[in-house]
């Protein structure tokens, strides 16, 4: 069993050392552990400072492209590289690294397919008040979007297996997190949460500027991720509220032609009916948007066998390669042995 540790770096030379320092060496049910950083167009010694302490593999950017891409840049550096559970993790030390024993614990257990670490949000002293009570909200929406029970939406300590990386896909340009999760819990995904530590604040987030713009930025994810998943409900609602205000306006001018005063409220009927007219192009954009999510699902099922069959071929062709050096080894020191001892006489 493989565990690949990858952690998005931009300009991280300050504090990616101690990160780096504090991830767990050997963790019991684990074979072998390496590291992996995503270097996000980073212009200053991130890369130096990761080869120097021995970081097995760097996925290189030549500018910065976001945090939603190198994090799919990582699994897809992951994939490649053989691991069988990928962790992701900050460069700033935010999470506690002993904690991925028990990050990764419901996938070695088979009862997940990914896991999210859930922080003590009001506990963090860094956090401010607001931030606290909107990290909450936020994750209140996301379970409603997912239809998950997950606490810390935001958290990026999560794990995952082999088989949830090759399913996952993020197409905004912002945050992995949130969509992720809608991903998960609209489809199906075996996925939880555990509590974990954080550490003290080694730096500010760089992740937004101000709160309300993370709000802003993060209630847009959320609403275009459940969208894409459930595109025929979100149109529905949006189409009752036109089509009953049009409905109630309809029935007040057949009140009014009723008693014969109906001449003075021929704008009304326009109204209604326009708004009537909307509700129903609302709702066949919601009908075509749900042929599109159906054609969606298709096309990811195609990529996650295409992503499976180049994987595993790689997969396969590394542990060959492995299977030889060992073989190797093995009778280069039998062979010693017999050559020592040739010496000796």
């Amino acid at each position: 069993m493989k565990l690949i540790i990858q952690i998005p770096c931009y300009n991280e030379a300050e504090t990616l050392e101690i990160a780096l320092n504090a991830l767990p060496k050997q963790i019991d049910g684990i074979d072998e552990i390496e590291y992996l950083i995503i270097n996000d167009g980073s212009q200053d010694d991130t890369v130096a400072v990761a080869k120097k302490w021995g970081v097995h593999h760097v996925v290189n950017f030549k500018q910065n492209k976001g945090l939603a891409k190198g994090f799919m840049a990582g699994l897809d550096g992951c994939l490649r590289n053989g691991a069988d559970i990928i962790v992701n993790t900050d460069a700033d030390n935010q999470y506690c690294g002993d904690d991925i024993q028990k990050l990764i614990q419901p996938i070695l257990d088979g009862k997940a397919d990914m896991v999210i670490g859930e922080r003590p949000i009001d506990e963090t002293e860094h956090f401010s008040l607001i931030k606290k009570k909107l990290q909450h909200f936020g994750s209140w929406v996301v379970r409603k979007a997912s239809n998950t029970d997950i606490p810390d939406a935001p958290s990026g300590f999560r794990a995952f297996s082999r088989d949830a990386a090759m399913r996952i896909n993020v197409v905004n340009d912002y945050t992995y997190t949130l969509e992720t999760i809608v991903q998960a819990g609209r489809e199906r995904m075996a996925i939880t949460s555990v509590p974990v530590r954080t550490n003290g604040e080694l730096r500010p987030s760089r992740l937004f500027n101000s709160i309300w713009g993370y709000v802003k930025k993060s209630m847009l994810t959320i609403l275009r991720a459940y969208m894409m998943y459930k595109p025929l409900k979100a149109f529905t609602f949006l189409a009752v509220i036109p089509t009953l205000i049009g409905l109630l306006i309809g029935v007040r001018f057949l009140y009014y032609m009723a008693i014969g005063m109906a001449s003075g409220h021929v704008q009304s009927l326009i109204l209604g009916c326009t708004l009537i007219i909307i509700g129903f192009l609302t709702l066949m954009i919601g009908l075509v948007a749900d042929v599109i999510a159906a054609n969606r699902k298709l096309l990811q099922d195609t990529q996650y066998h295409a992503r499976r069959s180049e994987y595993e071929t790689i997969y396969m062709q590394k542990k060959m390669e492995r299977e030889a050096i060992r073989t190797y080894r093995v009778i280069s020191s039998e062979e010693a042995v017999p050559l020592a001892e040739a010496g000796e006489g």
